[in-house]
């Protein structure tokens, strides 16, 4: 099969790196690509937002599946376009992808659906946002309505940082468009994780849960990035609370968008506060995380491609999903000045100690010239390690990150640090960590099929 994926970044060449181990893939096209897509996919000069040439690129080549990784493309409707003309496309519709694109339906739909999350209001005006921040009180989180690259939330500790962040957003358009309305929700306290879900409209398959760091700073301190790391899985999510969100969550958002007319067909991501009430959502994403992608992907053991069509069909029922035991730690490497401004074109130092058996190197923010491998973005590359645990994974991630280097380099330096606190020390006597990553028989598996139709929840 020939496949085109839609996308440059981590998140792109992680599902371009999956994607190429199945017997199904002949040839892997990538738009716009980045220089470590390059190594195993042929890159084309075609945004990931120029819908019409990616559509006359799929229709020349014959593409059997786009992958549509972004938000952008599906905002702007390119599943719509390449199915009316026949093209099968894995992602959500236009109408679909509201559950991300737009705040203020996502919360409206979630009152409708009973589905546990934050109380908000939305505003068209700054006037009346500040009225009811001065009604409210502090803390608050200030959202943007539309899409902004993960940074239009902001966490308001106090009245006047509230008022200020409906200021930046509304009035001074820091995130351009996407804050023509503005969400003020209350603050959650609790952990939060992530739980990813292929759906074919009818049918959801829960994928491990994950936990990833927006941040900037270690301690979750500084402003929100588009993540600077993540792991896989998240102790935080037991299988009994992961039941639970499979039950209040994800089964009714599923049922909730075929009622309304509007049937997901993708990866439905829940952004999620485990608070003392309860799992609450924090936002629904309509693709796959960036970086939670880095960190799960290496552990699923099924066929990728596989289930993408399984998806486009509607054929997911009956399916089951294979997991490596063990866990999966992602550090992001980014530019100096990011989430703000930063330079580009640095050498990068250090890509030929790459791949090793247990870590893989995702690009993100590269490009190449000539022999050189150069920075192109404020996340630039993904260093993902595979341990037997968490620690183990957390150890090998920032040694191999230590190998590379490029001027202005930054990153955390406590990714996973929630999981590691409920983790024993190799120091511990009850510390049972072992040197594989290898599974050793069914039990170590954890799979999943589960239905959106009533009756039992049905996960195996």
């Amino acid at each position: 099969m020939k496949i085109l994926v839609v996308g440059g970044g981590g998140r792109e060449h992680a599902l371009v790196w999956k994607i190429a181990q199945s017997p199904l893939t002949s040839e892997i096209y990538a738009a716009p690509g980045n220089a470590g897509i390059q190594e195993i996919a042929r890159c084309l000069p075609i945004s990931d937002t120029d819908i019409a040439g990616l559509l006359a690129f799929a229709q020349e080549k014959d593409i059997d599946l786009t992958v549509v990784g972004p938000e952008l493309p599906l905002a702007k409707g390119i599943v719509d376009q390449f199915e009316e003309v026949g093209l099968k496309v894995f992602g959500p519709s236009r109408e679909a992808a509201l559950l991300e694109t737009s705040k203020a339906f996502a919360k409206d739909f979630m009152i409708r659906h009973h589905i546990p999350t934050a109380e908000y209001r939305v505003f068209d005006s700054a006037e009346g946002a500040r009225r009811y921040v001065l009604q409210r009180g502090a803390p608050l989180v200030v959202k943007a309505d539309g899409l902004a690259a993960g940074k239009g939330v902001l966490v308001a500790k106090t009245i006047s940082e509230a008022q200020d962040a409906i200021h930046r957003i509304v009035e001074q358009k820091a995130f351009g468009g996407a804050g023509e309305r503005v969400v003020v929700e209350e603050f959650l306290k609790g952990e939060e994780a992530s739980v990813l879900a292929l759906v074919d409209g009818k049918v959801f398959k829960t994928m491990i849960p994950s936990q990833d760091h927006k941040r900037i700073y270690d301690g979750d301190r500084g402003p929100n990035t588009g993540g600077m790391g993540a792991y896989a899985p998240a102790p935080v999510i037991t299988e009994a609370l992961l039941s639970e969100i499979e039950e209040r969550v994800l089964r009714p958002a599923v049922l909730g968008m075929e009622q309304e007319g509007r049937p997901f067909r993708g990866v439905l991501y829940a952004g999620l506060m485990i608070t003392a009430g309860g799992p609450k959502v924090v936002e629904f994403n309509c693709r796959f995380g960036d970086p939670e992608t880095q960190a799960i992907l290496p552990l699923l053991e099924d066929d990728l491609l596989e289930l993408m069509l399984a998806v486009c069909e509607g054929n997911l029922e009956g399916r089951r999903m294979n997991w490596r035991s063990g866990a999966a730690v992602c550090v992001v490497l980014a530019s100096g000045g990011y989430p703000s401004s930063y330079n580009r074109g640095a050498v990068i130092q250090g890509l030929h100690h790459f791949p090793t058996d247990d870590v893989i190197l995702f690009h993100a923010g590269t490009r190449r010239d000539g022999l050189r491998v150069l920075t192109d973005g404020g996340r630039v590359l993904g260093v993902t390690a595979l341990g037997s645990d968490v620690r183990q994974a957390v150890s090998r991630a920032y040694q191999a990150g230590e190998k590379i280097s490029f001027a202005g380099a930054y990153y955390r330096r406590d990714i996973a640090h929630r999981a590691l606190d409920r983790e024993p020390s190799p120091d511990d006597p009850s510390y049972g960590g072992k040197d594989t990553q290898r599974r050793d028989g069914s039990e170590d598996s954890h799979p999943r099929d589960c239905l959106s139709g009533g009756g039992p929840l049905g996960c195996l």
